[in-house]
C-alpha cells in the first residue's frame, strides 16, 4: 500500500472529517426540521433522552479504543504484523462483551424509567422505543472494531467516508418517512439497518487493505504488552466513567428535574452546537493516528512543537465558533424551530463557553491518548465527573437549566482544563509546565476582548442599521463576528511562532498536493 507522510494523512483525515462532517449537518438538520414538525416536541425530549441513557452506558466500552489504537502504533510502525493481528484478536473479544453487556445493562434500565422522565410524556410504545435505541447501540459494537486498525494506520478517512454514506442514505429515508407516515418506529428501524451496514462495509474493506486481520494462525500475546493493555484500559475505564457522566448526563438532569419539554429544546441547541463541535473535533483528530506515529518515532521537543501549534489553532477556531454561536444560535433555532425552543440569553452563553472550553482542552486529550498517558491522571476523571454532579444538582434548584451547564463548565475549570496538559509537559516534555499555562491565560484574554468587542459591535450595527428578521440578522451577524473576531486574532497573534509554523505547514501541504509526490515521514 502507498505511503505519505504524515503530514499527508492529516491532511486527507482532516479535510474528508470536515467535508463529511458538514454533509452530515446539512442533512441533520433537515432531518430535525421535519422530525420537529412532524412529530410532537415530546418525541424531541425522548430522542435526546434515550440517547443519552446508552450514551451512559457505553462506558462500557471503558476506552478499549484508545488503548488498543495506542498499543497498534509501535508495531505498525515497525511493520510486526504478528503483533498487530495479536491485539486485534483481543480487541475484538473485549468489544463482543461489550455489545453484550450494553445490551443487558440498558434491559436493566426499563423499570426505571419512571424515575429517568419527569411527567412521563403520552407516547405509545415507550418502551419498545427505548429497546430500539438500545439494540442499535449494542449492534454499534459489532464488527467496527475493524476501524480502529485503518485509524491507528493514519486511514481515518476511508471510515469516515462509508460512516458520512450511510449517514446520507439514512437521512434521506427518515425524511421520507416522517413526511409520509409519521412513524417514529419505522424512522428507528432505517437507523438501526443504516448502523449495521455501514459497519459490515467498514469491516470488509479493511479485510481488503489488511487481509491478515482475519488470519487464524494468531500468535499469544507477549506478557508485557498484554499488561500494558490492561492497565491502560484500567485507566481508560476512569477516564471514560468521568467523560461519560460529564458530556451526557445533561439531559438525565434537565429531564429529571425540570421537564422532558427541556430536554427537547436542548436537543435543538445541541444539534447546531454538537454539530458545529464535531466539525472542529473532527478536524483536529485527523492529526490522533499522526501524533501517535509521532510519539513513537521523534524526540519530546518535536511533539512539544506539533502540541502548542495544535494548542494554539484550536484557541483560535473555537472562539470564532463560540462567538459565532452566541450571536446565532437563538435566531437560527427561531426560524428553524419555533420561538417555543428558545432558552434565554444566559444559558445561550454558558453552553457557547462550555464549548469554547471544551476546545481548548481537545488538543491536550489527543496528545494525552495518542502518547499514552493514561495511567497518570486516571483519577482526574473521577474527580471532575462528582464536581459536575455535585454541583449541577445544588444548581439546578435555583437556577434550573443555566445552573446544570454552570456545573459542568466549573468541573472542566477544576480539573481537565489544568490537568491533561500538566501531564503531558511533566511525563513526555520532563519539563515544567507553567509557560504553557500563562499562554493560555493570554488565549482567554484574547477571547475575552475579541467576543466584547464582536457582541457590542453586533448589537450596535444591528440597531444603526434597523435590520430585523431572522435571516438578515444571522447574515449580518456573521459577517460581524467573522471580521471583527478573526481581524483582531491576526493583529494580536501576526508574530506568533504557532500562527507562523501552521502557515508553514499548510503552505508545505499545499506544495506537496501541487507536485503530487510523497513526501517524506514529518
Amino acid at each position: 500500500m502507498e505511503t505519505k507522510s504524515r503530514t499527508q494523512y492529516s491532511a486527507y483525515n482532516t479535510t474528508v472529517g470536515l467535508i463529511s462532517r458538514f454533509m452530515a449537518i446539512i442533512m441533520g438538520y433537515v432531518v430535525r426540521i421535519v422530525f420537529t414538525h412532524m412529530l410532537s416536541e415530546n418525541y424531541v425530549g425522548v430522542n435526546g433522552l434515550f440517547t443519552d441513557i446508552l450514551n451512559v452506558l457505553s462506558l462500557s466500552e471503558m476506552g478499549i479504543e484508545t488503548a488498543i489504537s495506542f498499543a497498534l502504533y509501535k508495531p505498525i510502525a515497525e511493520n510486526d504484523i504478528e503483533k498487530q493481528k495479536s491485539i486485534m484478536n483481543i480487541y475484538k473479544w473485549f468489544y463482543r462483551a461489550v455489545a453484550c453487556f450494553v445490551l443487558f445493562a440498558g434491559l436493566l434500565v426499563i423499570p426505571f424509567m419512571g424515575v429517568l422522565i419527569k411527567n412521563k410524556p403520552d407516547i405509545e410504545n415507550l418502551t419498545y422505543i427505548y429497546v430500539l435505541y438500545l439494540i442499535n447501540s449494542a449492534a454499534s459494537y459489532l464488527l467496527i472494531y475493524k476501524k480502529t486498525l485503518l485509524d491507528a494506520h493514519q486511514l481515518k478517512y476511508i471510515g469516515v467516508v462509508a460512516k458520512t454514506f450511510s449517514w446520507v442514505i439514512q437521512d434521506i429515508f427518515q425524511i421520507a418517512i416522517l413526511i409520509l407516515t409519521k412513524n417514529f418506529i419505522l424512522y428507528l428501524y432505517v437507523y438501526i439497518a443504516a448502523t449495521v451496514l455501514s459497519n459490515i462495509y467498514i469491516s470488509k474493506k479493511t479485510d481488503k487493505l489488511f487481509p491478515y486481520v482475519n488470519d487464524k494462525d494468531v500468535q499469544k500475546l507477549d506478557t508485557q504488552t498484554k499488561s500494558d493493555i490492561i492497565k491502560n484500559v484500567k485507566a481508560m475505564m476512569m477516564h471514560q466513567v468521568g467523560n461519560v457522566i460529564v458530556n451526557n448526563t445533561d439531559n438525565l438532569l434537565i429531564s429529571g428535574f425540570v421537564g422532558i419539554a427541556s430536554v427537547g429544546k436542548y436537543s435543538n441547541y445541541y444539534l447546531l452546537i454538537g454539530s458545529i463541535r464535531h466539525v472542529m473535533s473532527d478536524a483536529i483528530d485527523g492529526i490522533t493516528a499522526s501524533v501517535g506515529n509521532l510519539g513513537v518515532t521523534e524526540d519530546s521537543s518535536r511533539v512539544k512543537k506539533i502540541f502548542n501549534a495544535a494548542a494554539f489553532f484550536n484557541h483560535w477556531v473555537f472562539a470564532y465558533a463560540a462567538v459565532c454561536l452566541f450571536e446565532l444560535l437563538n435566531p437560527f433555532v427561531e426560524l428553524s424551530f419555533g420561538a417555543k425552543y428558545l432558552f434565554e440569553t444566559n444559558v445561550v452563553l454558558i453552553l457557547c463557553i462550555n464549548f469554547y472550553i471544551y476546545g481548548i482542552t481537545k488538543t491536550g486529550k489527543i496528545f494525552h491518548n495518542s502518547l499514552g498517558l493514561f495511567w497518570y491522571d486516571r483519577y482526574k476523571a473521577v474527580i471532575e465527573a462528582v464536581i459536575n454532579l455535585i454541583a449541577s444538582l445544588i444548581l439546578v434548584h435555583n437556577f434550573g437549566v443555566f445552573g446544570i451547564f454552570m456545573g459542568t463548565l466549573i468541573s472542566t475549570v477544576l480539573t481537565t482544563l489544568w490537568v491533561e496538559p500538566f501531564v503531558i509537559y511533566k511525563y513526555h516534555f520532563k519539563e515544567g509546565v507553567t509557560g504553557y499555562y500563562l499562554c493560555m491565560a493570554w488565549y482567554f484574554v484574547q477571547t475575552a476582548f475579541a467576543w466584547a468587542v464582536a457582541h457590542f459591535a453586533c448589537v450596535r450595527i444591528e440597531k444603526i442599521s434597523g435590520i430585523a428578521g431572522c435571516i438578515p440578522q444571522i447574515a449580518l451577524r456573521l459577517v460581524i463576528v467573522t471580521v471583527v473576531m478573526n481581524g483582531i486574532f491576526l493583529i494580536i497573534n501576526i508574530n506568533n511562532k504557532n500562527f507562523r509554523f501552521l502557515l508553514a505547514k499548510f503552505f508545505s501541504i499545499i506544495k506537496v498536493g501541487k507536485s503530487g509526490k510523497n513526501g517524506v515521514r514529518r
